[in-house]
């Protein structure tokens, strides 16, 4: 899980866990009125609840924070605790694999649902005549054919491009840092390596790539989710030797 890690460290500084299989959100008010950070150290408190609180959001996970603060307080002030060191590690081994057993199930039932869009994007999308399709799979579009080399697996190939999924969540964009990059082409995706040997240098293609050619089931960077299909817009600017 992304941030299961960060969160077992999080609750080890906590020292105690004391949650419900299914606990109940706590429910916070504003906070008051002339509250304010004063020192850096309270910065620094202020910032660490932040982190560990979105965290927590993303993977839907809440706590009686009483208690959360309760153990807190215990580990640093009190000589008297609820759990030992030893409970506190068994419960928390306990909270991890449950929590890697929730996400395994997750991105299991993610992948089949994005398996099922997959397969009906790709079909209706290679009905389009200007979309070819390769013997993998792959599906281009050309949308400006320049006239330069084109680039073999073992070249490093200089280009601009645009990735997003088939919702249009762009996911990534050299142009949007305002920088081409330069990478092996066989370092890369299946898609990408076996698509930009089809361009000459100064053309532009939209690659439809499917999952197989992409992340796969693993998905990538928690922003491309399993069995994605994953659509680029690429310009092939050079290559380098």
């Amino acid at each position: 899980m992304r941030y299961l890690f960060f969160i077992v460290a999080s609750f080890l500084l906590l020292s105690t866990l004391n949650a419900q299989n299914k606990p109940s959100k706590t429910k916070l008010s504003a906070q008051p009125a002339g509250v304010e950070l004063k020192t850096y150290e309270d910065s620094v408190a202020y910032a660490i609840g932040i982190n560990i609180g979105n965290n927590l959001k993303r993977d839907e996970l809440y706590f009686d924070l009483d208690k959360v603060k309760m153990g807190m307080n215990d580990a640093l002030y009190s000589n008297v605790k609820l759990l030992d060191d030893e409970q506190v590690m068994a419960i928390l081994q306990s909270f991890s694999t449950k929590l890697q057993a929730k996400y395994e199930q997750k991105q299991k039932e993610q992948a089949a649902a994005n398996t099922k869009k997959a397969v009906e994007f790709l079909e209706k999308n290679k009905t389009n005549p200007n979309v070819k399709v390769t013997a993998s799979g792959l599906q281009y579009e050309v949308l400006t054919e320049g006239n330069g080399p084109k680039p073999t697996a073992n070249d490093k190939v200089k280009v601009h491009y645009s990735g997003t999924l088939i919702d249009g969540n762009k996911f990534d964009s050299s142009y949007d840092r305002g920088e081409p990059v330069t990478f092996p082409l066989n370092g890369v995706i299946k898609g990408w390596t076996e698509g930009l040997q089809l361009m000459s240098v100064g053309s532009k293609y939209r690659f439809y790539i499917p999952p197989e050619l992409g992340y796969g089931e693993n998905g990538a960077g928690g922003v491309i989710g399993p069995n994605e299909v994953l659509i680029f817009e690429v310009e092939l600017l050079g290559i380098e030797q």
